[in-house]
């Protein structure tokens, strides 16, 4: 699947990647292209470049910023790699002294499939007295690795009580997680509305990790990305196989329409109807301030709404949060006007926009749009993203039965 920064390598070959990676910074024209190469590496399969990329691991400086960042960068590599023959130099990296490195060594172990013996996990252990995002990846990958210890259930257990919300819910996810302690992520619930986006952003992942198929619905209105609660979403339910309950199977829709009538609001993140502040807060870093200027074009009078879209579609269309809350906003107020915009939000095969096509599919079954069925149809059954291809099939079948409908009238 396409990751982060993929678009960034898509016009770099296999062959540059190699001769940049462990290139002198000095020689290099642009030196980022040296980690740059390390993610293109990532998405190869050769041999040639699985060697590399555990040379860089295993010899590149720490000292020098660009050898660092491209270290860092070939770890992350081999964790997509999934190369089991990656695991000792991954583990080696557990002992050194740039805690970015160590986190990245964490999770590409996870990604691996790690089985840590006895001796490895006393290694991540010791981690616990590391700085805050530190020990949260040392108490992910206890979760995620299924690691089951006695001095690790009792070491964790002691930092349920952390100040820091990124290790304290960690912890707690860890004990409901392996030693059924559910009870323990009571605190998590109210933290899903709290005021700091990062504490809300970690009371969703943590969540997910619990795999607690009773919070669900407190996951699902969280004003928090609809990408992030997904993820959480499809974790519990997987773990808990109920994905085809039919209350799980609204939730999903509830959270993949989404809404902004349905999530939990607090007075400071709604805004105005002024067009300037509905703008403003659309492109805020935090979620739950775009949700909040969405909330405000769900509620305003139609032809204002309008004008604020066709103003905004002018300027801004091509920043893909503003495409993807305007999406939303067409399809759930049925703004036929605007069919045009859910054509070209469906046919978008960006990575960044991906989340536009799902509110693309979404108002393609409220605008009836039966042209695009093919296309939704495609999508249904190749999609690599899950909650896209969901969505798809949903609006399909809802599609085909709206047609049949048609037909017999």
């Amino acid at each position: 699947m396409a990751e982060r920064f993929d678009v960034l390598v898509q016009g770099m070959s296999e062959n540059d990647a190699l001769k940049l990676l462990l290139e002198n910074t000095l020689n290099v024209q642009r030196p980022a292209d040296r980690y740059f190469a390390a993610t293109r590496l990532g998405l190869s399969t050769t041999e040639e470049s699985l060697d590399l990329l555990l040379h860089a691991v295993n010899r590149l400086s720490t000292d020098e910023l660009y050898d660092r960042i491209t270290r860092r960068k070939s770890i992350e590599a081999l964790g997509r790699r999934k190369d089991v023959r990656a695991i000792p130099a991954l583990v080696g990296v557990l002992s050194c002294t740039d805690t970015e490195a160590v986190i990245n060594a964490i999770t590409s172990l996870v990604r691996i499939g790690w089985e840590p013996l006895p001796d490895d996990i006393d290694l991540l252990l010791s981690l616990l007295n590391g700085e805050v995002t530190l020990v949260r990846a040392v108490i992910q990958a206890h979760i995620r690795l299924k690691i089951r210890n006695s001095k690790s259930q009792s070491l964790i257990h002691e930092l349920c009580s952390h100040e820091s919300a990124l290790v304290s819910g960690a912890a707690r996810a860890y004990q409901a997680k392996i030693y059924g302690r559910v009870d323990l992520l009571d605190p998590l619930v109210p933290q899903l509305t709290d005021l700091v986006a990062g504490k809300r952003r970690s009371a969703v992942i943590d969540l997910g990790d619990a795999g607690d198929e009773s919070r669900l619905s407190d996951l699902v209105r969280a004003p928090v990305s609809m990408s992030l609660r997904a993820k959480s979403f499809l974790e519990i339910v997987d773990a808990n196989n109920s994905m085809d309950t039919a209350k799980n199977q609204s939730l999903l829709e509830q959270l993949l329409t989404d809404n902004p009538q349905h999530l939990n609001f607090k007075g400071e993140w709604k805004c105005d109807v002024d067009p300037a502040e509905i703008e403003r807060n659309l492109s805020h870093r935090d979620e739950a301030r775009q949700y909040g200027a969405a909330l405000s074009l769900m509620t305003i009078e139609s032809n204002t709404c309008l004008d604020i879209i066709n103003s905004m579609q002018e300027r801004l269309w091509s920043d893909y949060v503003t495409h993807y809350y305007l999406t939303c906003i067409i399809g759930l107020r049925k703004f036929q006007q605007k069919s045009d915009l859910v054509r070209a939000a469906l046919s978008e095969t960006t990575p960044q926009y991906t989340k536009s096509r799902i509110a693309a599919a979404w108002a393609c079954l409220e605008l009836e749009l039966y042209d695009q069925m093919d296309m939704i149809y495609e999508l249904s059954k190749s999609a690599y993203w899950r909650p896209l291809r969901w969505t798809c099939q949903q609006v399909m079948g809802r599609l085909v039965e709206k047609q049949q409908l048609d037909y017999q009238h």
